[in-house]
């Protein structure tokens, strides 16, 4: 569930009036990324991303067309929260909580790559310890009728808890860094000797990565259409980086976008299912916890640039607020129209559909320069 930072009320589009078109920008961004593994395959040794990239896709895509109904009798639908882009008020009772369906199939599908690989189980399991904060997260907002769940101190310190038990289970198998513990590789052949400063770091890629893309998961299809291309691009350079890649975190990297593709199916514009945070905080944590594994810190760094944005949107903006805040009359100024960035640029006049496009587009264009620009 996204939280907005509000603005006072500007003129937005309505739902209705909105064109459709989100089945055909879904299937091309589909096509793009299923067409970059199958390359991928073909022309580097040991990758296997397409497999577990089409299992995961169909049966997602499947598994959610089963679910929807079932929210919807379960009468699980969003409440939307009043101070956001008043167009989006007539996406109340949307179902909700669509993690649950997607996630673990996701999970099951990356698992099943290399189920000798330890790494995978880390990975497996932060992914549904997170999906299981946000399920409990939206279980308690939809109870509550307010888009109000856990207090913010209490999701950050279990999601502290689950990231730092998953630190320790990496720290024993010294899965963390390069050829040395604590090393970050860097573009051009730079490491990043951390050492036991990885400790800090890794707890705070997992607190800024599954909070940005729970920002991101505010417009239809935007955050699954985002985190499909980042887990692509993930998997990619995971095959491309040389010494045979790592086909294992790669694969599980295939079968998270294709978990995602799938769900696209009933995200897209307009959203029959929501994620929630079950799957908006799930989402961030994996590729944190792939990126640690994996020591593609800066890889996730770049090609996740947009999640980036969309949490700093939201960060500048509180910060101008206050510091602008007048005591006496609490005028203050504001960056953005509306945080996080999204909304800013659909409270200028873009369409739902117009931003979702154009972030998308970012993202694979910032997956390209990820690619690039190996470590």
């Amino acid at each position: 569930m996204t939280r907005t930072v509000p603005n006072p009320s500007s003129p937005t589009r309505s739902r209705s009036s909105r064109s459709g078109g989100g089945a055909a920008s879904a299937a091309l961004l589909a096509l793009i990324l299923l067409l970059a593994c199958l390359l991928s395959d073909i022309r580097v040794a040991n990758s296997l991303l397409t497999p577990p990239l089409l299992l995961a896709w169909g049966i997602s895509a499947l598994v959610t067309a089963w679910g929807v109904p079932r929210l919807r009798a379960l009468k699980l639908g969003q409440v939307i929260r009043e101070e956001g882009p008043q167009g989006h008020l007539s996406k109340a009772g949307t179902p909700t909580m669509g993690g649950l369906l997607v996630v673990p199939v996701g999970v099951i599908v990356g698992g099943l790559i290399s189920p000798g690989d330890p790494r995978l189980m880390a990975v497996a399991a932060v992914t549904l310890a997170t999906m299981a904060i946000g399920a409990v997260d939206d279980w308690r907002s939809l109870t509550r009728r307010h888009n109000t769940g856990l207090s913010p101190k209490v999701k950050l310190l279990l999601q502290a808890g689950v990231a730092l038990a998953f630190l320790v289970w990496a720290a024993q198998g010294q899965w963390l860094g390069g050829a040395h513990p604590g090393d970050v590789a860097l573009p051009l052949g730079w490491v990043l000797p951390l050492g036991l400063l990885i400790w800090p770091l890794g707890l705070f890629v997992f607190l800024a990565e599954s909070n940005a893309t729970n920002l991101t998961d505010g417009l239809d299809g935007l955050a699954a259409g985002c985190g499909a291309v980042v887990f692509t691009g993930m998997g990619l350079q995971l095959m491309l980086r040389g010494h045979d890649g790592d086909p294992a975190l790669a694969g599980f990297c295939a079968a998270m976008a294709g978990c995602w593709l799938g769900f696209l199916a009933h995200n897209r514009h307009p959203a029959r299912l929501f994620m929630g945070d079950t799957g908006s905080l799930a989402m961030g944590a994996c590729l944190a916890a792939v990126a640690l594994l994996s020591n593609s810190l800066w890889p996730l760094l770049l090609m996740g640039g947009v999640f980036l944005a969309e949490s700093l949107s939201v960060i500048l903006q509180v910060w101008v607020f206050k510091a602008t805040k007048n005591p006496s009359s609490g005028q203050a100024r504001r960056l953005f129209r509306m945080a996080p960035l999204h909304h800013h640029f659909e409270l200028g006049g873009l369409s739902e559909q117009q931003v979702v496009r154009r972030f998308w587009a970012a993202s694979l264009l910032l997956v390209l320069m990820g690619v690039l620009l190996l470590p």
